[in-house]
């Protein structure tokens, strides 16, 4: 595709989003922005959460890890199945119980506010390096593929930086009036967008590998060396099965229990019945999706080694599909896929990052009433900004890696706390002396870190992977045992 073709494509579909916005966000007013009125369809929020879970770290590197990693990955989404399960049956009956828009506001309730505060602002944290990561990776495509190729006064390229506002700029524009509400509608559009592009990209590289029935691809998936799924052998490999599947266990649990970002939605059903409608049938397509990933990325390689290219990790999937070869269709669904899988995740990131700083850090309720849109705008508008300074950031600390295993690493450290804290309200009746949380949260993530590095010699030759979530938790729990209240009391 062209440059000129490929921006046109661009524009039309952010044409889309902003007809969808103008429609649902007519409502200007901070009870549609935070929770849709709580009034969303549950089916809608199930089918957008898919693409917003994925995001375009899936998109790109799922695919692209298969070759060195086979499809260990799979053993992961077996643990996001199950962690599902557990948000949908323990943390959801809470969170509607309370008549939460902050699911932090719990932990105001269970043990003070420095706690609840201490909550917010590691999901805070959390989410920015999160939505981050996703957009860094999706912005580096679109840099390669169009803002590379324009040049002003013929001699100058625009550069990353310039990308990077572009994009964060398109994801305001579409949400800084309607905000949930808006994003139920654009994240069902984009996942719809995304899951095409997937299927596509798969009938082309099947028909070019002589690959002419669905039986046919099956047959050549399972065969392949690199559609090994289990790995029970050595238990100091990062993807041994038990530290995989406890690992999506608590991501899951974490990532999108833990996480306003992913319960911002689930809160705008009309009840509780709804919402674990919404998160079962959600948790059940996502493993079909996922499997869609993993053999994308076997015949990507497959492709990729029969016309020598030599592109790796997050580079292959792009690289293959901007070929001349491929096809003008094929290349303008896979564009369409990578920017809906990008924005599906992003602008809900922006939209729940400002909701918990609205609601949970400067307790906009409390401010008068008069004002709380313009702040709310504001707050929109600081993020924006911070998303931009942390991705600029991003591009000059991680040049050649895959961005899903390094996303998956920081979360093991910004969500530890948060796994601690609610672990330790839901599974204990103790009170703490809350102003120490904060503490426990900074200490917690520093030993885990201190651990993680001297794994191998610490535990003779065992080597943490993702697992260093459940031990970043661990240790906060411990760390809230050590500030518990010598008297105790029931917590109704």
């Amino acid at each position: 595709m062209s440059t000129n073709a490929i921006i046109l494509l661009i524009l039309a579909y952010f044409g889309v989003l902003f007809l969808i916005s103008y429609f649902t966000g007519k409502e200007d007013s901070n009870e549609a922005f935070f929770k849709a009125n709580k009034s969303a369809p549950w089916y809608l929020v199930a089918f957008g959460m898919i693409g917003a879970s994925l995001s375009g770290v899936t998109f790109i590197s799922v695919p692209g890890a298969v070759e060195v990693k086979q499809f260990g990955y799979f053993q992961v989404v077996l643990g996001y199945f199950f962690g599902y399960l557990i948000i949908a049956y323990v943390l959801l009956p809470l969170y509607y119980k309370m008549n939460l828009t902050s699911i932090y506001t719990y932990l105001k309730e269970r043990f003070g506010n420095t706690s609840y505060k201490t909550g917010s602002v590691a999901f805070l944290i959390s989410r920015t390096v999160g939505a981050a990561f996703r957009l860094f990776l999706v912005a580096k495509v679109l840099q390669l593929l169009i803002f590379d190729n324009i040049y002003i006064y013929g001699n100058y390229t625009i550069p990353f930086p310039v990308t990077v506002m572009i994009t964060i700029a398109l994801i305001w524009l579409y949400t800084f009036r309607g905000g949930i509400k808006t994003i139920i509608f654009t994240d069902t559009l984009q996942t719809l967008f995304m899951l095409v592009s997937v299927v596509v990209a798969i009938s082309f590289l099947a028909s070019a590998l002589d690959l002419n029935s669905i039986s046919e691809v099956y047959t050549n998936v399972t065969d392949s060396k690199l559609s090994k799924v289990f790995f029970f052998g050595d238990g100091n490999d990062p993807q041994y099965f038990i530290k995989s599947f406890l690992a999506g266990i608590f991501i899951t649990i974490t990532m999108t229990g833990l996480d306003q970002d992913m319960m911002q939605k689930n809160l705008t059903c009309r009840n509780l019945k709804d919402a674990q409608k919404n998160m079962v049938s959600f948790s059940v397509i996502l493993v079909f999706v996922n499997i869609l990933f993993l053999a994308l990325g076997l015949l990507l390689t497959q492709y990729a080694e029969l016309h020598g290219i030599t592109a790796k990790k997050d580079d292959l999937f792009p690289t293959i599909a901007m070929l001349p070869e491929i096809g003008v269709v094929t290349s303008a669904f896979f564009l369409l896929g990578l920017i809906a899988a990008a924005y599906s995740s992003a602008d809900s990131a922006l939209t729940s990052l400002t909701t918990s700083f609205c609601i949970d850090i400067i307790e906009l309720d409390k401010k008068p009433k008069q004002n709380q849109k313009r702040v709310r705008k504001q707050i929109h508008i600081l993020f924006s900004f911070i998303l931009v300074l942390v991705i600029i950031l991003f591009d000059l600390l991680f040049k050649d890696v895959s961005v899903i295993w390094e996303l998956f690493k920081a979360a093991g450290y910004t969500y530890g706390p948060l796994l601690g804290l609610f672990a330790f309200g839901i599974l204990t009746k103790k009170h703490i002396k809350d102003r120490y949380v904060w503490i426990i949260a900074i200490v917690a993530p520093l030993l885990s870190y201190l651990i993680n590095f001297y794994s191998v010699e610490l535990l003779n030759g065992y080597k943490i992977g993702f697992e260093i979530l459940i031990v970043n938790g661990l240790l906060t729990f411990l760390g809230l045992l050590f500030i518990t209240k010598k008297t105790e009391t029931s917590i109704g």
